[in-house]
């Protein structure tokens, strides 16, 4: 018989090698297992430290919130001059560019023989006054008809109609300003022809000096008229105006409603048709005052402040009123807050903390 031999034997069945060794690895696990020792109950948990924050107390003030527009110049007055009679231009008095007072005369026409006309409907005139008075005499008597008394009446009239145009004729042969301003342009030259309603010149106000702007749908109604406006012209020169006209209706192009700013001209230094830069400020609103190093970001991105609810951090988005160079004004946080100016990059939203206020 043959002799049993334990190499030969697991040599033959190299799987039983494998399955040991399984058995063993589990075994040892198991075991380990078994030995390692859970956390006692009782002892306690090492407590985290609370961050110290320090906070400064501000109080909300009444400010205004700003709007700024951008608008160009214009004049306040401008007028297109024409002629009111026929005729040749006689005299220029004046060149373009010129400054003119009221009534000053800018060209004559040719007066033709307007100057007879008149004189003949002067003596017209007086030949039917003295037909008026007798007729009117005659009929106090009793010695004259109501139809004469009437037709001398009429005629009357009529020479005085004759007496009044033959003089606007004639006052009209001579082109005079409206208003005191520049002569921007002249269409005429000595000798021309010009028809009734001819172009003779274009004279601009610039003593006060408009600003055309439009503004949003959201802000027209937090606007009233005499509101200063301040005024930025593109060569850095400041100024201080008022608004002089709202429109009500808006811009089907736009949805903006147009605004005039009238200023001062002193000199007429400032042109038409220039740039220029307008704030206005808006209805009133409780705000504070807080540095750009106090905003922070929450964890979604949002820009805001952290405040102190007691001991606990609250993030409170801001909402912004307006900036200056040494900080910003930020509405929505109440009459009074605490905010965290120093640590606040340290806590988040919700975190308990040890708060001190800092002088």
């Amino acid at each position: 018989m043959a002799r049993f031999s334990p190499l030969r034997f697991f040599a033959a069945r190299p799987y039983l090698i494998s399955l040991i060794l399984v058995v063993l690895l589990s075994f040892w696990l198991g075991m380990g297992m078994l030995k390692a020792e859970e956390p006692s109950v009782e002892n306690k948990v090492e407590e985290i430290p609370l961050a110290k924050v320090a906070y400064t107390k501000f109080e909300a003030e009444s400010t205004h919130k700003p709007v700024d527009l951008y608008g160009r110049t214009a004049p306040d007055k401008q007028a297109k001059l024409g002629a009111e009679i026929a005729g040749k231009i006689v005299q220029l008095k004046v060149k373009k560019g010129d400054v003119v007072k009221q009534g000053q005369v800018i060209a004559f026409i040719d007066k033709g023989d307007l100057e007879i006309q008149l004189q003949r409907a002067q003596a017209m005139l007086k030949v039917k006054e003295k037909e008026f008075k007798a007729a009117q005499s005659l009929k106090s008597k009793g010695l004259q008809g109501e139809v004469a008394f009437t037709n001398a009446q009429a005629g009357l009239v009529e020479a005085k109609a004759m007496v009044s145009n033959a003089r606007i004729a004639l006052r009209n042969t001579s082109v005079s300003a409206p208003f005191s301003g520049i002569v921007d342009h002249l269409f005429i030259e000595k000798g021309d022809f010009v028809g009734v309603g001819d172009p003779v010149a274009t004279l601009l106000d610039l003593g006060q000096i408009i600003i055309e702007a439009d503004i949003s749908e959201r802000h027209i109604q937090d606007l009233v008229l005499n509101q200063e406006a301040k005024v930025r012209f593109i060569n850095g020169q400041e100024a201080v105006g008022k608004v002089r006209y709202i429109s009500r209706v808006s811009s089907t192009a736009t949805n903006t409603f147009p605004i005039e700013i009238e200023m001062a001209n002193p000199e007429q230094k400032i042109p038409a048709g220039i740039s220029a830069e307008v704030s206005l400020n808006l209805q009133d609103q409780l705000a504070i005052k807080v540095t750009p190093a106090m905003l922070a970001l929450d964890e979604a991105g949002n820009l805001g402040v952290k405040t102190l609810e007691g001991e606990v951090i609250e993030f409170v988005p801001i909402q912004l009123v307006k900036a200056e160079q040494d900080g910003v004004w930020l509405s929505g946080l109440g009459e009074s807050v605490k905010i965290v100016t120093t640590g606040q990059g340290f806590v988040r939203d919700g975190d308990r903390v040890i708060a001190v206020e800092q002088n």
